[in-house]
């Protein structure tokens, strides 16, 4: 799965002139040294993601806090780096990822020369710094790049430590290192995992490659300019602007077996379970390419996601690549025994039915029956629905900005009054008040 995040991904960075101050950046300011424009296709000297998803991406002096916005003066947030080395500039950094160890995990570690520095919530860590060798015993000093690897994509949970063409792996359980020379991966002077991926940035550009082998797969190197911030005359996929939480109006909401959830809105799709990552539209045709006019409801059930427009339904496989099944699209009554407009479907966990809602019914369907047919066809309180999601805790329907919340299908079946609204919140869909 390649990365297309031209949506959401969408930069307001300043047009500053590029440079790469060598002392410390109070100094740097002062004397009116040349700030880095990451338009300009500057190196990167690190980049992580902090506690809560928000990424950074550090030259010289300078950081950039997240995907848009200006370059900053990097001691305004970590002024202890600058107060110990008064270097002005970071060798690597990564994200604590740490299943066994809680007090350590999220914390993001930043490397100058020989020395660690640990923050938490933009605040040192007691004891910091301290010398490499002492929170990771066999690695080297001066790296030009690190980053976490947790258990599942590499052996077990681990920090990638890159150093010219060496990789030197550290088991965070055990503390021994493995070295590994990926002479085919560019030099790495900044590595990124993100979104289950992870990217060598070298130059302007960026490689992705697989944390145990090293392979790369895919047309790369590819220019950052397009995917990992906005700049003119480059992206990759229009134009998005971040909506107003009161402007947002789902499609479809749905979780699949293996515990990803999207939201789908118009042309785009998010995921909403990657907060460590942060929340970032993508164009619908980046993961399901026939979907070309977007979606009026999607529900996942046994390891396969429905996606319905119009009279059709789409089955994909879920997995890496989301195949369509051999013979879709199919209309909705040979697939699903109904015809006619859908606003909203969804599938509770462990149960073979999906809840269909056409306006102010609610059509309940058993999926394990062949053919498949409407089983019962019960009325609701409420119309105009525009999404439906169901897990272990209710069901939520959706309606513009704002839900509604039942503790079962059979309650929002049943009740004959709607309960008051809530609003959609940022942390639920990545909006802004």
């Amino acid at each position: 799965m390649d990365l297309f995040t031209g949506l959401l991904l969408l930069c307001s960075a300043l047009a500053l002139v590029s440079g790469a101050p060598a002392h410390s950046e109070h100094s740097a300011a002062e004397e009116g040294a040349a700030v880095p424009d990451r338009c300009d296709g500057i190196e990167f000297d690190a980049i992580t993601p902090d506690e809560n998803g928000k990424t950074f991406f550090f030259k010289g002096a300078y950081l950039w806090k997240g995907f848009n916005g200006p370059a900053q003066v990097s001691t305004e947030f970590f002024k202890e780096m600058d107060d110990t080395h008064n270097s002005g500039h970071v060798d690597a950094a990564f994200r604590m990822h740490s299943s066994k160890n809680p007090e350590d995990q999220d914390h993001m570690y930043f490397f100058l020369d020989d020395k660690v520095f640990r923050y938490y919530n933009l605040t040192l860590t007691a004891g910091y710094p301290k010398d490499i060798q002492e929170d990771f015993p066999g690695v080297p000093s001066h790296l030009d790049a690190a980053v976490e690897c947790p258990a599942g994509e590499c052996m077990a949970d681990s920090v990638l430590f890159f150093k010219g063409h060496d990789v030197h792996v550290y088991d965070i359980d055990t503390k021994t290192v493995k070295t590994k020379t990926w002479s085919h991966l560019p030099v790495c002077t900044s590595v990124l995992r993100w979104l289950e991926h992870y990217y060598c940035f070298h130059g302007h550009n960026f490689t992705r490659f697989n944390p145990l082998l090293g392979d790369v797969k895919g047309p790369y190197p590819k220019d950052s300019r397009n995917y990992f911030m906005s700049c003119d005359n480059f992206g990759h996929g229009g134009k998005y602007r971040t909506p107003k939480c009161s402007e947002i109006k789902l499609d479809a909401i749905t979780t699949d077996d293996k515990g990803k959830k999207y939201m789908f809105a118009g042309p785009i799709y998010m995921r909403l379970d990657t907060h460590r990552d942060g929340l970032h539209a993508f164009p619908i045709t980046r993961m399901w390419s026939e979907m070309v006019r977007g979606v009026d409801a999607v529900f996942s059930y046994s390891d396969k996601l429905y996606m319905i427009k119009d009279e059709e339904v789409f089955i994909y496989k879920e997995g890496a690549n989301h195949t369509l099944v051999e013979g879709y699209p199919k209309t909705l009554k040979e697939e699903l025994g109904f015809e006619g407009h859908v606003d909203a479907a969804f599938v509770c966990p462990n149960e073979h039915w999906v809840y269909v809602i056409k306006g102010k019914q609610m059509l309940k369907i058993d999926l394990t029956a062949t053919p498949r047919a409407v089983t019962e066809d019960l009325p609701i309180p409420l119309s105009d629905i525009d999404a439906g999601f169901c897990d272990s805790e209710g069901v939520l329907v959706f309606k513009g900005s704002q839900y509604y919340k039942y503790d079962s299908p059979m309650i929002l079946a049943k009740g004959r009054m709607a309960p008051v609204p809530e609003n959609i919140t940022p942390d639920m869909m990545g909006c802004h008040e």
